[in-house]
């Protein structure tokens, strides 16, 4: 019993932390995800597609910045599996936990006794980050260092 609970909650959590793709141009070899560049424009030399990726924060990560590096790491390292050295950056969306209380009571008797019982249950679900990109190859990438256009700017 307690194996299978085990095994149940490693694949919940594993799941939770999924970042899947599809391919749509032809992978490469795998590089360091610090080789990774994130555009939020597209660069203008061009590039050329590999995959579309999707990923979401953790279900207990907090804060909005921390989500947001978090859901921007996990696209890198996908687009790295793939050997791609460019994530063109699609947006991000939100998913609304919720915050739930129920209170319940209850009661009855057996044998001539007689029992009451009741009780709060409390659910909070953090809100997590989801993240859309493109694995990109650039032939002709700008060094690291140099400045990329951010969103808005």
């Amino acid at each position: 019993m307690l194996r299978t609970l085990t095994a149940a909650l490693l694949a919940l959590t594993l799941a939770a932390c999924a970042t899947s793709h599809i391919l749509t141009g032809q992978p490469r070899a795998p590089i360091d995800p610090a080789q990774v560049r994130v555009y939020f424009d597209p660069p203008p030399a061009g590039y050329e597609e590999i995959a579309l990726l999707e990923t979401r924060s953790g279900a207990f990560t907090y804060g909005e910045q921390n989500k947001t590096d978090q859901v921007i790491d996990k696209l890198r390292v996908e687009a790295a599996k793939l050997g791609a050295n460019g994530v063109l950056f699609q947006g991000t969306s939100d998913s609304w936990g919720g915050t739930g209380v129920s209170v319940g009571a209850g009661g009855g008797s057996y044998g001539g006794s007689s029992f009451s019982s009741g009780g709060i249950g409390v659910s909070v679900t953090p809100t997590q980050k989801y993240a859309r990109g493109v694995a990109i190859f650039v032939a002709d990438p700008p060094p690291m260092n140099a400045p990329v256009a951010t969103p808005g700017g």
